[in-house]
């Protein structure tokens, strides 16, 4: 009897199904998303089932054919073929018990072949951390507040998926600062400095679904705003970390956030207030208050029709028109496909979609993605469609779980017009760019 491949079973149970996300991913469901993926990547045609899926899962194929073995290591996330279980039992092993590696990679690394051949670790090997200075003065807090400015930018275009750990890095560098020395009169502002930098590494995991990286480096960041009593830096934090907490299926705790954020709202600027009011309609809107959410979203318009850029501090300047009707249009959303008319989460996507500029291309997608859902699930099937292939194609360059998981969202949508061709051939891309992810 051959032996099971419990490895392949258990990371494909691991992965949710595209379809229905409370559930893992079927045999069928991985076999069409392998078929995909290999068209997409190969432009070749295969048709694996269920049950050549059940033979490899109860080890009656050990190594299947390069080609598969790429597609479901992709498919599943997997580092290697090891992971998935798969050997080849025709494969000659070689052991150099006495070659010491460390140094075989070293001098392999010397060549301009074998460059790329020679993992990553064994080429940074030996190198140098920077030494924190032992003092630190009004440069290095610019330095800091420049590097978060870069990589929030870096986020708003192309997602958090990519350079996170590069924002990891620096941030570890920065807070070592804060144990250095430095004048009275720097230390409000070098801790405001280091919690910006955390609230964009905090905010790039969330939106790469680290999310317990993401709880961390947000109550890191809203420490240092604290300690250097910073109201608008706060009202930032509070903020994206309820969007997180809504995000993830808890908006109770969103609806906390945002009101202890509101504690005070005389301090924060009018753009604030609008953008944590914002937060407060997305948090009731996924409880089902419709009312109290359409007061939300009024006292949110109110406040931002004050709102002056001039006032605020440099993490607020993505919140602009754009931004403030792709937000409010998300908390319409929700009540819009519980029965309420879509008619006003219709304009303002359409407006954030319009308005956003190629810098914020991420949320133009989402609200794009989020549009054509809304569309789909309460208009016309063939116009979402379009609506989607367009967000479709700029979801190419970036990197966001959140905006694959908005892209499923419309895959469900879709899924009772699957008899309409353009709507079907929608669905069919979506699964495709999700297996390439």
């Amino acid at each position: 009897m051959p032996k099971a491949n419990d490895r392949l079973r258990q990371a494909r149970e691991r992965t949710a199904s595209p379809t229905q996300p409370d559930e893992c991913l079927s045999r069928q469901e991985l076999a069409d998303l392998v078929n995909a993926y290999v068209w997409h990547h190969h432009q070749r045609k295969v048709e694996l089932d269920a049950n050549y899926i059940g033979k490899l899962e109860r080890g009656d194929i050990r190594w299947p054919s390069a080609l598969y073995r790429e597609a479901l290591r992709v498919t599943l996330g997997a580092s290697s073929d090891a992971a998935l279980g798969f050997s080849n039992r025709r494969r000659t092993v070689v052991k150099l018990a006495t070659v010491d590696r460390k140094q075989f990679l070293r001098t392999a690394a010397l060549g301009v072949g074998s460059l790329a051949l020679a993992p990553v670790a064994a080429l940074l090997e030996g190198t140098q951390p920077t030494t924190a200075p032992a003092r630190v003065g009004q440069t290095e807090i610019e330095q800091i507040h420049t590097a978060a400015r870069v990589f929030a930018g870096w986020d708003h275009t192309y997602g958090g998926g990519l350079a996170r750990e590069a924002v990891l890095a620096q941030l570890r560098f920065s807070a070592d600062l804060l144990g250095a020395n430095y004048p009275a009169k720097l230390h409000g502002p070098l801790h405001s400095a280091v919690g910006y930098l955390a609230h964009t590494c905090a905010f790039m995991a969330f939106d790469a679904y680290a999310h317990d990286d993401a709880r961390r480096v947000f109550q890191f960041a809203l420490a240092c705003a604290e300690e250097a009593e910073d109201w608008h830096l706060r009202a930032k934090i509070l903020s994206s970390m309820a969007r997180q907490a809504i995000w993830i299926g808890k908006p109770d705790e969103g609806l906390t956030l945002t009101e202890h954020a509101l504690v005070r709202s005389d301090r924060l600027t009018a753009t604030e207030r609008a953008m944590l009011h914002t937060a407060h309609a997305r948090a009731l809107a996924k409880m089902g208050r419709v009312r109290e959410t359409l007061v939300a979203v009024g006292t949110a318009d109110d406040h931002f029709t004050h709102s002056n850029p001039g006032n605020d501090a440099s993490w607020m300047r993505y919140y602009d028109a754009a931004q403030h009707a792709g937000d409010t249009g998300h908390a319409l959303f929700d009540i819009a496909v519980q029965g309420r008319s879509p008619a006003e989460a219709t304009a303002r996507l359409s407006t954030a979609v319009a308005g956003h500029t190629a810098a914020y291309a991420r949320s133009r997608t989402i609200s794009q993605i989020k549009l054509a859902s809304l569309t789909m699930a309460t208009g016309d099937p063939r116009e979402a469609a379009v609506i989607g292939s367009a967000a479709l194609d700029a979801a190419g360059t970036i990197r966001s779980n959140r905006a694959m998981d908005d892209l499923r969202e419309l895959a469900r949508y879709g899924q009772r017009h699957r008899s309409i061709p353009a709507v079907e051939a929608l669905r069919h891309r979506i699964t495709t760019l999700v297996v390439a992810r």
